[in-house]
């Protein structure tokens, strides 16, 4: 199982562009595995520090499905930094605030995610 934040700040979206398992390079909305014990809001808020450097708040579930928890989020504090020593971040390249008008950076799975959160907030 996987829980991921999608944060939007000022018409921007943190994401993190990594090396995904089938090989390719992808920007996605930061998260990762639940671990053991973990609730995955406990994950998603764990996830997004480590990958980010961001403090969140969760403000709500936008969707579950059978692999992924993703929820809505906004930052209460911490600044964009990569911690490159953590291993778990291995797979990360690079972490930004991508203009929500440069769609060429959202592919099939983060762009629908993009579009529930704008039909839910009215954007």
């Amino acid at each position: 199982m996987i829980a991921q934040a999608l944060v939007i700040q000022d018409n921007k979206v943190l994401m993190v562009k990594q090396y995904v398992q089938r090989g390719d390079i992808v920007w996605n909305f930061p998260g990762g595995g639940i671990e053991a014990g973990e609730t995955p809001q406990q994950a998603c808020l764990r996830e997004v520090k480590e990958e980010t450097g961001y403090d969140i708040k969760i403000n709500r579930l936008l969707l579950e499905d059978s692999n992924k928890h993703t929820f809505a989020a906004d930052i209460i504090g911490g600044e964009l930094h990569i911690d490159m020593n953590n291993q778990a971040n291995s797979d990360i390249i690079d972490a930004a605030w991508i203009p929500l008008s440069d769609t060429e950076k959202f592919d099939k799975v983060t762009a629908p995610l993009l579009k529930l959160v704008a039909a839910v907030e009215g954007k």
